[in-house]
């Protein structure tokens, strides 16, 4: 094809130019990076071993296993094994405390770490900052026995803290986690002096990456601290915090069986028993694998649905996603 430039001077358009196919894009960038996918490949291998080929292991919640027959000749039952748990006595039990525990860990816990880093944001001794961060990164890296030994050291009557309920409840000082009203308390409190120094490293490197040219230009506006950041600070790491309130989110009828069964006792199933910790008992110590699996199964689709649905809504509201 021929055509005129505004000069008067022929020239001719080539069409014979084709994108590469995104194949040979990936050919290309193996051949041009080869070291980088040879250090994937231990990564991949991981996922697919740990990750994706035990989810074969989804057929058993559909079975009446047994492991001398093995999966592909156990007895299929469909939805029996759900079907007993939802009518099982403890359904409600278990969906209820998963979700408070969860949600009052959302709610005071997600917090944290982003005030924390927002506040020590504004320090400007720089040894202190790095001194401060180390401490608060510490309790993340001490084992959950320790630390669960540590929690029935500071719950036990005779410690302070037993004591300073005492006086303010008018009762006589007791063991806390004997207590079945203060469980969901003190494992939701353990919980944030735990995580928030560790998952306020995000928030961190987030901080880092504002456009100081934002601060210059609100402070010749006039803008203080607290409004620069309001009005700078916040809606710079917004999509941080988002992501990862969509993760939470996505989590929120996950709660992990370790520090649950390290804690709670018969006396406090009423407040402190949740699904993981259930599955545990059913599944592994009275080997109801099939019922295990249901009931694991059940409680991983509500927390896809969640995160599905917590993606959408952030999508249409602020304009950010996981996808």
């Amino acid at each position: 094809m021929s055509t005129t430039n505004p000069k008067g001077a022929a020239f001719k358009i080539d069409h014979s130019y084709h994108y590469p196919e995104k194949k040979n894009i990936l050919l290309t960038n193996i051949r041009q990076r080869p070291l980088l996918y040879f250090m994937a490949i231990p990564i991949i291998v991981y996922y697919v071993v740990f990750h994706y080929i035990p989810m074969l292991g989804i057929a058993i919640g559909f079975q009446n296993y047994l492991p001398a027959k093995g999966f592909l000749n156990s007895q299929w039952v469909g939805l029996d094994q759900f079907t007993r748990f939802f009518h099982s006595m403890n359904f409600e039990r278990l969906v209820r405390n998963t979700f408070l525990i969860s949600f009052y860990d959302l709610l005071f816990g997600f917090p944290v770490p982003v005030l924390f880093a927002l506040l020590l944001n504004e320090v400007k001794n720089t040894k202190f900052k790095k001194v401060t961060q180390t401490i608060t990164y510490m309790p993340h890296f001490i084992s959950l026995v320790v630390i669960c030994g540590l929690i029935y050291t500071f719950t036990k009557s005779n410690s302070p803290l037993a004591q300073l309920v005492a006086a303010f409840t008018g009762n006589k000082a007791e063991n806390l986690l004997s207590n079945a009203k203060y469980f969901r308390t003190i494992y939701v409190v353990s919980g944030i002096w735990q995580g928030f120094g560790w998952g306020s490293i995000i928030y961190f490197a987030a901080l880092s990456g504002v456009d100081p040219t934002l601060y210059e230009a609100s402070f010749l506006d006039g803008a203080g601290r607290f409004q620069q950041t309001i009005h700078v600070t916040l809606p710079s790491i917004a999509p941080t915090i988002i992501i990862m309130l969509i993760l939470r989110i996505g989590s929120l009828m996950s709660v992990g069986h370790e520090k649950i069964i390290l804690l709670y006792s018969p006396i406090t199933y009423k407040t402190s028993d949740v699904i993981a910790s259930y599955v545990y008992r059913s599944g592994l110590r009275e080997m109801n694998f099939s019922y295990g699996t249901a009931v694991g199964l059940f409680n991983s689709v509500i927390n896809l649905v969640l995160v599905l649905g917590a993606n959408w809504i952030s999508r249409r509201v602020t304009e950010t996603s996981l996808w």
